[in-house]
């Protein structure tokens, strides 16, 4: 088995801001393998919120995919797993990108898109949503009334500043009819997002993400607790194992390949949520068609999708799933995820 690993920077088509960082490009590492004239490819972008950056994953790819290399068989992939979280137990990021490339390989060699290898009904993808990034109300009124136009029924506002209100106002008054859901990346206080929440409903939205710190499981509960909007938990909840401790505090759980490390992962943390009876969120960074590609074959399983990463990107040098109006169109897919390569970055 062949691999090939690379980094790019893929410049963003605005700056990006969320309550704690603004960015201007998509730090990404891509990896590919071959077997027998067969390529998978498999991407991250990594989240230094997460403790990994595209260095971290870039330095630790080659050696996982020797272990890849040395079990012979994309299809083991629960070997394949076990043996990756053996060895990189703390690089989530470094093993999603590997995940996903394992997967396309193993697809594409039964020539089967990635969601009928796994028997998913593609009828019942949620449409996604597109994410207004923090800038000023104008501009964010701007952005809106363009992802609006562009057939975006759904949006995601982002939040977390010193004036809130205004730039949710701004939002709501130029798509009046879309349905605004907000997340405001546990820029809050409890007490803040429980006086904000009012303002919120009156507004129309109809989910509120991560209002308050991941750790603060008691203030999540509190928040969700004091409002009929319903609250997703998204750095509070990063693996299956976190479901338990927040499926008290919270409505919705936010499933990111990046926080879990790959497909498997994903597929047990939304196992684990819907056994405590919580409704399901797909989610990603600002990352290329290469990663977000594989999770919209995860689609059919959730009720939320926030897959909109590659849309916020200028430039991307691969392709995926194509959209028809806001909803991943998965019976396009010949094979694997249907990533490809479509020219060099």
């Amino acid at each position: 088995m062949n691999w090939r690993v690379d980094r790019y920077d893929l410049p963003l088509s605005n700056p990006f801001g969320i309550s704690r960082e603004t960015s201007e490009t998509s730090e990404t590492v891509v990896v590919e393998l071959t077997r027998e004239e067969t390529t998978g490819i498999g991407a991250v972008t990594p989240s230094a919120y997460y403790n990994e950056s595209a260095a971290s994953v870039a330095e630790t790819l080659p050696s996982l995919c020797e272990v890849v290399d040395r079990i012979g068989d994309p299809h083991a992939q629960q070997r394949i797993e076990q043996e990756l979280d053996e060895q990189a137990p703390d690089q989530p990021a470094a093993r999603m990108a590997l995940s996903i490339a394992v997967h396309d390989l193993a697809a594409r060699q039964l020539n089967l898109p990635l969601y009928r290898r796994w028997g998913l009904d593609p009828d019942a993808v949620p449409p996604t949503t597109y994410t207004v990034g923090i800038d000023s109300p104008e501009r964010m009124a701007e952005k809106a009334s363009g992802a609006a136009a562009s057939g975006f029924g759904h949006l995601k506002v982002k939040l977390g500043t010193d004036d809130d209100r205004a730039r949710l106002d701004a939002v709501r008054d130029a798509v009046p009819d879309a349905e605004i859901r907000v997340d405001a990346n546990a820029a809050w206080t409890v007490q803040e997002a429980i006086d904000k929440a009012d303002w919120l409903a009156d507004a129309g939205v109809t989910m509120l993400e991560q209002p308050v710190e991941a750790d603060d499981i008691d203030g999540l509960r509190r928040v969700t607790d004091a409002t009929g909007i319903p609250v997703a938990a998204d750095e509070s909840c990063v693996t299956a194992s976190d479901v338990p401790r927040v499926a008290d505090a919270c409505d919705i759980v936010n499933a990111k390949l990046v926080k879990c490390g790959g497909l498997r992962p994903a597929m047990r943390l939304l196992n684990a949520a819907t056994a405590h009876d919580l409704d399901l969120m797909l989610g990603c960074m600002v990352e290329s068609n290469a990663s977000i590609a594989a999770a919209a074959h995860l689609a059919p399983l959730v009720d939320y999708v926030d897959l909109d990463g590659a849309l916020l990107l200028a430039s991307d040098p691969y392709s995926g799933v194509p959209l028809e109006g806001d909803v991943f169109d998965l019976t396009g897919m010949s094979a694997g995820t249907g990533t490809r390569r479509t020219r060099d970055a």
